[in-house]
């Protein structure tokens, strides 16, 4: 590879500049030039997967601790393959960037017959398909290629939605300006915003409330506000809860932050926040059926105030005026209400255990999790049984969390989770799956031994599709699984034995031994077989499954 400057190169220093170091994805006659171009720096490292979904997947854990993550694919085949997971990453509003490596500009016009193609000389169906996801995409041509990619650059740093980039194979090797390097970091200056008037309209509508609360969501996470609404909160005396989806936005240790709400399902304490809020400020939030107890909140349009990227309204009303979320979050954080509030009294939970030799239990298993993280630790809750039990408890001081509740793809989590640990190998990642979930993404135990990863995985084996049979069909063989040999599985998937440890537990002493194992092995794969019975179910999915039913009928 010769030391000019390509277009490559300067697509790679745009992706390094807005903070990933590591791309994932899997290789193909389509990308291979490109991918020269990623292994041959030393900045950047090429983390290939077993398909392209578990890439697409690992890719969103890893932009959910760092703000951004990129993975290559190649065209047809391998994108498509990908777009279940890019679809969770605009579903639950992720920056991910994906790089299809496609056949020559000339090759496409042309509508020749080649390979990855259904053979009807239409190349437009692909980025059709991902356009009409609306994900944001360009096919990069050799007369804009460098705007394109500046477009798509900005695009994702002021949205944090992804987005999709088409290259072709005679654009990896263009020849461009060196001295275009230097102007990255003008593509990332924030513009500013005059939100005086849309910011007035949302602090006197508060003003005139007499007993508002904060409700926080998944946004809050994706364009940090986090010290915003703590700010807001502590000067203010309101009372701060978070969904599901967006869990872990902010330190639920802070003094005004009393719960995570999911609708007439929550814990009665928290439930009193909101049953008794004549106004609830909804912060970057959605209210989906798997946060919300099945659309059970007990407040409406008319008593809220929401504020979020695509828009703010009052009380049903859109705001005049310019508007611009994190400008108009930066004002609240300064603002102190005319309001007194009294002080916020936060519910003190007492989580101790007392292990027994008694079978294990689902009510048990969270409660123990919860316990065992620290400020170190980033809890990943496969959708099912493990997020709609864990959600629900409280983090300790620093601990973060997140699962997919909305988009709720099956077999997420494992690769999500990885992706995250890569993503900051100081944190210590603990995932919580099902076996079930496990089996569609398992082959990334490979690359987890590969780069020598070592989080804590809990797998939960309850004999199959534990969330499928509470909604219906308890005792059908479609909600049945093979029992697998977990304990064979690092070694299967290259493992060397002194790369990981294999736990199994069935009783509550059981599990704390494996979790007291499990701190003390930070140098290995912690890998823990988690036996329950099938029908044991946490209490809120119990719940929001009867919901979830009803919906279906």
């Amino acid at each position: 590879m010769s030391n000019s400057y390509k277009l490559s190169d300067y697509l790679l220093d745009v992706v390094k500049y807005m903070g990933a170091n590591d791309i994932f994805g899997v290789p193909g006659d389509y990308n291979l030039q490109f991918l020269d171009h990623i292994t041959h720096r030393q900045d950047l490292k090429w983390t290939g997967n077993a398909n392209e979904l578990n890439a697409s997947y690992m890719a969103d854990g890893y932009a959910r601790e760092k703000g951004f993550a990129t993975f290559v694919t190649t065209f047809g085949v391998g994108e498509l393959s990908a777009i279940n997971g890019l679809a969770g990453s605009i579903a639950e509003h992720v920056p991910v960037l994906e790089i299809v490596g496609a056949p020559t500009n000339e090759v496409q016009n042309n509508g020749a017959l080649v390979h990855h193609t259904f053979g009807d000389h239409d190349f437009n169906r692909f980025e059709n398909a991902h356009r009409q996801l609306g994900i944001k995409s360009a096919r990069l041509n050799k007369d804009d290629a460098v705007n394109q990619i500046n477009d798509i650059a900005k695009y994702i740093y002021e949205s944090k939605k992804p987005a999709y980039l088409i290259l072709p194979t005679n654009l990896v090797e263009m020849e461009v300006n060196p001295s275009l390097k230097d102007k990255i970091a003008d593509l990332f200056i924030p513009a500013s915003h005059n939100v005086e008037k849309a910011f007035h309209e949302i602090k006197d509508a508060i003003n005139n409330s007499h007993n508002p609360v904060i409700i926080m969501g998944h946004e809050v996470d994706r364009f940090n506000l986090f010290e915003d609404i703590k700010n807001f909160s502590a000067q203010n005396n309101i009372p701060v809860l978070d969904l599901g989806l967006g869990k872990g936005n902010i330190d639920e240790s802070f003094a005004n932050f009393v719960g995570t709400y999911n609708g007439e399902i929550s814990d009665e304490t928290i439930n009193a926040y909101v049953e008794n809020a004549d106004t609830v400020i909804l912060v970057g939030a959605k209210l989906t059926d798997s946060v919300t107890g099945g659309f059970t909140q007990q407040f409406a349009e008319n008593n809220t105030i929401a504020i979020s990227y695509d828009g703010a309204s009052i009380y049903g009303k859109a705001v005049d005026g310019d508007y611009h979320f994190a400008s108009v979050m930066e004002e609240l954080s300064n603002t102190t209400l005319d309001l007194s509030l009294p002080a916020v009294k936060a519910n003190d939970s007492n989580n101790s255990l007392n292990p027994s030799d008694a079978k294990l239990t689902q009510s048990f298993y969270d409660q123990a999790i919860a316990n065992y993280l620290n400020e170190n630790n980033t809890l990943v809750a496969e959708q099912g049984t493990s997020f709609f039990g864990l959600a629900s408890q409280k983090l300790t001081k620093g601990a973060k969390f997140f699962g997919q509740p909305l988009w709720g793809s099956i077999g997420y989590a494992f690769p999500a989770a990885l992706g995250n640990q890569i993503a900051d190998k100081n944190r210590r990642v603990v995932l919580s799956t099902g076996e079930g979930s496990l089996q569609l993404t398992i082959q990334e135990f490979g690359l987890a031994f590969r780069e020598q990863l070592h989080p804590v995985m809990f797998v939960i084996d309850n004999t199959g599709y534990t969330v499928e049979r509470v909604i219906h069909g308890m005792h059908e063989s479609y909600n049945d699984v093979p029992g697998l040999n977990y304990g064979a599985m690092p070694n299967a998937f290259g493992a060397s034995d002194d790369q990981y440890d294999f736990i199994e537990a069935s009783t509550e002493k059981e599990l704390i031994d494996a979790i007291e194992k499990a701190k003390v092995e930070t140098d290995k794969f912690v890998l823990i077989q988690v036996n329950m019975d099938m029908q044991d179910v946490p209490e809120q999915l119990a719940k929001t499954a009867i919901a979830f039913a009803n919906q279906n009928k």
